[in-house]
């Protein structure tokens, strides 16, 4: 296979000793499967993209992880914990963090009451944890008593990722997060993504921005009609010219 071909779901291999392991899931809505037989690994510390046509059920497999859908067969592990059963409301105890694509915020409630809301596990509120979303959005400490409602696009989408990163997720979901945001805000999005990352978290994304994800992250998978096409890394999926021409537009 030269440089310039992606591997096919079908030749991948699976990583030895995943975060998260995704295996042979069929998964939907109701009596509706979105997915069929998908496979997907994310390691410890890695930032993977799931990329794909509008309907490839890309956002189905971040809801699947977290528990947002009815799952029909296969199976979910979480560093080690079969989850694929579990309830939303639990992954957060096994250390996930979820940004949904949209109503991502509290809008009436202040920013800082948001930030206090994504540590309502604790028995004590985290004032570093608050201390290191600050230390990394800033603007979140200037606007803390403003209504979540009253802020930017952007500004949500911090605070959104702020909230889920009040307890140190070791895995952060992200389901299209530039959906929305003007196009002057979505390279500093993403560099901020990026540092979360470098910091140590595990990034899952899906993300619509496809040649921009797949340019930042370790490895992409190519969902098609809620199957796996595609597993490689951003870099030789990008180099793929059937993946450019069939999904990121040439």
């Amino acid at each position: 296979m030269s440089d310039a071909e992606a591997t096919s779901a079908a030749d991948a291999s699976p990583l030895d000793d995943p975060l998260l392991s995704v295996r042979d899931l069929d998964a939907g809505y109701g009596d509706l499967q979105i997915l069929t037989d998908v496979d997907l690994d994310v390691g410890d510390g890695e930032y993977v993209t799931v990329v794909g046509p509008n309907g490839a059920g890309k956002s189905t497999v971040m809801k699947s992880v977290f528990g947002l859908t009815r799952v029909f067969d296969g199976r979910i592990t979480f560093d080690g914990t079969d989850i694929t059963d579990e309830p939303a409301e639990s992954m957060v105890h096994h250390g996930l963090g979820y940004v949904p694509q949209s109503e991502n915020v509290f809008a009436g409630l202040s920013v800082r009451e948001n930030l206090e809301m994504g540590a309502y596990v604790r028995d004590e509120f985290p004032e570093e944890a608050l201390e290191a979303v600050y230390d990394r959005f800033p603007i979140l400490e200037e606007r803390e008593g403003q209504r979540a409602g009253t802020l930017s696009g952007g500004q949500q989408q911090m605070l959104a990722m702020g909230r889920a990163l009040m307890l140190d997720p070791d895995l952060l979901l992200l389901d299209e997060p530039s959906a929305g945001l003007a196009p002057d805000l979505v390279d500093d999005l993403f560099d901020r993504i990026d540092a979360i990352n470098e910091g140590g978290t595990a990034i899952l994304m899906v993300e619509q921005n496809a040649k921009e994800a797949l340019r930042r992250c370790d490895r992409g998978y190519v969902l098609v009609q809620g199957e796996n096409r595609f597993v490689d890394s951003g870099e030789a999926l990008l180099a793929d010219e059937s993946v450019r021409q069939q999904f990121l537009g040439g």
